[in-house]
């Protein structure tokens, strides 16, 4: 008889475990194509200002390769234009791939003029 009982048991937990992960969310990170269809280029600031990103988000930066490059900078660079820190990471595929982490994500093009005329984003992520 009680061996009757543990194959109920054995029969509902089978029967339940495809309910398990119908009550569990899942986040999933989003990818953004920066400056949507027009990719990194001039004038792409403002781009990130109606989004709301989360850290593990996706940013892909698509441009020429050789035209441009992505450096992701702090605050310092982002107002000034520098690649500041100097040891800041520098991007140049043409198709790079940066993931968002907690905090201010800033990001110029630092060929020269290129920050100047509008090749920055400031991402502020909660």
């Amino acid at each position: 008889m009680a061996e009757g009982r543990g194959s109920v048991m054995v029969a509902m937990v089978v029967l339940c475990l495809p309910l398990v992960p119908s009550q569990c969310e899942v986040a999933q990170a989003t990818t953004y194509v920066v400056g949507d269809d027009n990719g990194w280029t001039f004038n792409v600031a403002g781009w990130e200002n109606d989004k709301n990103f989360n850290a593990g988000d996706v940013l892909v930066f698509n441009y020429p390769q050789g035209a441009h490059n992505v450096v992701a900078v702090n605050k310092e660079g982002y107002d000034g234009c520098s690649t500041t820190p100097s040891d800041a990471k520098v991007y140049t595929s043409g198709n790079d791939q940066i993931t968002l982490v907690k905090g201010f994500n800033n990001f110029i093009c630092s060929y020269s003029g290129h920050c100047d005329s509008g090749m920055k984003i400031q991402i502020y992520v909660s």
